[in-house]
């Protein structure tokens, strides 16, 4: 609570606790998985060989680039939800989700078709190779054809995690995942009498995994009883306030996800012009990489919560101390992912590929990933605590500073001029996360973010 008066009763330390963790670890849990589940879909993609794990690969910037507006959404629906239930407005948070998800499908339907007919020219962009655009542009079809079902359960989700329920979010994302891995083993090899289709193979797994968690999402909000419903779908009408809320909240995180992007996108070109091989362990390392990831991510879903649920009781003191507990935790998680990459490293890699050149890199990025983790996780949190609070257009110009420019930028010059090749591409990636991790580490210290107005 430094810095900040005391507005209210304190609960003990093992209340506290005990709430962070309720929320926080159904979203580590589902996090983890669909990390874990990525992580699996390359190893089952590595059967077919090094095209295969960077055809997938190629693809996931352009999957994201699509996303960029709906994942931007979905942190509005959060943020406002999660005040609302503050607020004790049940009303108005159905509302929000209602217009989420009308904004959604129109949304949805432009973006599909584009990304579906200019699939080959945008896969041309990321830097294929002729032995990997084929594949990669066909998985970018099928996955982008199906689009509608992930983004209508991401965006239930989104707002069952602002409202605290997270056990919600991780079981539909328990099933999709078991589907998809289920499916990924019937269809990439042909086993158990169905063709073999390879790397399509998997996008339409991937699908058929969405549309399972996405009937699950609709089911979870059907009933009248619940903070969140939309049983009275057609009665629940546009309103200002809100609309004006998503707007300014998400727009903010809209510009940060295209700054995000692009920066990505850039970076993985970047890597991708080091040839197949290079590019090939470079996937794997972001796919180990997910999975610290994913520990940060789900306690940024329970910052996003809490403090966005603090601030709209009107406890600021509460939303410091959810927010500090949220960081601690994420230093005992990095903690544990740094010494299970040094001395797990190369095992690790080697059930993604046994080539020698690979697993060479591999040792130098699970190093390097050792270091980066206590960094990663860390500006995850804090920058789960700034949108909460409704702080965006901060996370965005962070975003634009090191994501866009920085790690782009020190990627290039430490893997061509400097000719330090994927260590220099990693080396630019830690640099971007030191960046990250020391802007919103100030910024929440500042206490500037629990002024905001949602």
């Amino acid at each position: 609570m430094r810095g900040v008066e005391q507005e209210g009763e304190v609960p003990d330390e093992r209340t506290v606790l005990k709430t962070t963790l309720n929320i926080a670890w159904p979203s580590i849990l589902e996090s983890f998985l669909i990390s874990l589940v990525g992580m699996v879909d390359t190893v089952m993609v590595s059967s077919l060989g090094s095209y295969a794990i960077a055809a997938v690969g190629l693809t996931t910037q352009p999957k994201f680039i699509a996303l960029a507006v709906f994942m931007s959404l979905n942190v509005a629906i959060s943020a406002i939800v999660a005040r609302r239930r503050g607020e004790g407005d049940r009303d108005s948070a159905n509302r929000v989700l209602v217009q989420a998800l009308i904004i959604s499908v129109a949304l949805t339907v432009v973006i599909s078709v584009v990304t579906v007919i200019w699939a080959d020219p945008i896969i041309r962009l990321c830097g294929s190779a002729p032995d990997t655009h084929d594949a990669a542009v066909g998985y970018l079809r099928i996955i982008q054809g199906g689009m509608i079902f992930n983004v209508l359960s991401m965006v239930i989700n989104a707002a069952q995690r602002g409202c605290g329920n997270t056990k919600i979010a991780m079981r539909t994302n328990l099933v999709s995942n078991g589907v998809n891995i289920v499916l990924n083993y019937l269809l990439i090899g042909g086993n158990l009498g169905f063709p073999k289709l390879g790397v399509q193979g998997a996008a339409i797994a991937t699908v058929a995994g969405t549309i399972c968690a996405c009937v699950m999402s609709f089911i979870s909000v059907m009933h009248p009883g619940q903070f969140l419903s939309i049983q009275d779908f057609f009665s629940l009408k546009f309103d200002r306030r809100n609309l004006s809320a998503i707007v300014n909240i998400g727009s903010s995180t809209l510009a940060e996800q295209v700054f995000l992007r692009i920066g990505f996108l850039v970076y993985a070109v970047l890597v991708a012009k080091l040839g197949t091989t290079a590019f090939a362990a470079h996937q794997i390392g972001m796919n180990i990489m997910n999975i610290s990831f994913s520990f940060g991510d789900g306690l940024s879903v329970a910052a996003i919560a809490l403090v966005g649920r603090s601030l709209g009781e009107n406890r600021r003191d509460m939303a410091k101390i959810y927010g500090g507990v949220c960081q601690r935790m994420g230093v005992l998680f990095s903690a544990a992912i740094s010494v299970v990459c040094i001395a797990l490293g190369t095992p690790i890699f080697m059930l993604f590929s046994r080539e020698e050149e690979i697993l060479r890199y591999g040792e130098m990025i699970m190093v390097i990933m050792a270091v980066i983790t206590f960094m990663q996780v860390a500006q995850v949190v804090f920058s789960g605590c700034l949108r909460g609070a409704g702080d965006t257009k901060f996370t965005a110009v962070v975003s634009l500073i090191s994501v866009t420019f920085i790690r782009p930028g020190l990627g290039y010059l430490f893997c061509y001029p400097l000719n330090m090749g994927l260590f220099g591409a990693w080396l630019g990636l830690a640099v971007d996360q030191l960046a990250r991790f020391l802007l919103t580490y100030m910024r929440f210290h500042s206490g500037k973010w629990m002024h905001f107005k949602i």
